[in-house]
């Protein structure tokens, strides 16, 4: 008795999971409607941007790639998603994002700002004193980012945080 009733549980709680994880956006499509039908009343909600295409891994969000809806009045997006256009300008997919869909906010990624194996210039500063040494990234990294990078000249592995204007800061170990 215990096996079908654990095999249908196993299935209910598959079946919740795999609907969680593509949660489509309850929306009506405003690009047809004028201001003042949406004033009266006729799609009011909040206005949130999805996918109107397939975006791939590694490919960047732009703004042709979604389209903006209006959620059905009373709904709300989901935590945890993407629907501004702050959030998604200039980002880049983790992974497959799929048209009518929220965008998980752990689906997408600062674009990097140093390639892997890009030779870039390392700083260290301390008070009047700034040493420079050229090296080699060991990883990817956007602003902000502590990667890992060789110093060409002696080999040695060190940590830098990746700077705006895509050089590395080292600090003092």
């Amino acid at each position: 008795m215990a096996g079908p009733i654990s095999f249908a549980l196993r299935r209910a709680v598959l079946a919740t999971a795999l609907v969680a994880a593509g949660t489509p956006a309850i929306a009506q499509d405003t690009t047809g409607q004028s201001a003042n039908q949406i004033a009266a009343g006729q799609a009011i909600g909040e206005a949130v941007l999805i996918p109107n295409r397939v975006i791939y891994p590694g490919e960047t969000i732009e703004s042709a790639s979604l389209k903006q809806v209006t959620l059905i009045p009373g709904k709300h997006k989901p935590d945890g998603m993407a629907t501004r256009s702050e959030e998604l300008q200039g980002k880049v997919a983790k992974r497959t994002l799929l048209p009518g869909r929220y965008i998980p906010v752990t689906a997408i990624r600062d674009a990097w700002l140093v390639e892997q194996g890009a030779s870039v210039q390392v700083y260290f500063t301390a008070g009047a004193l700034t040493i420079s040494a050229a090296c080699v990234t060991l990883q990817p990294g956007a602003a902000g980012d502590q990667i890992k990078i060789r110093n060409i000249d002696s080999g040695k592995i060190i940590s830098g945080t990746v700077m705006a204007d895509g050089t590395i800061k080292v600090g003092a170990s």
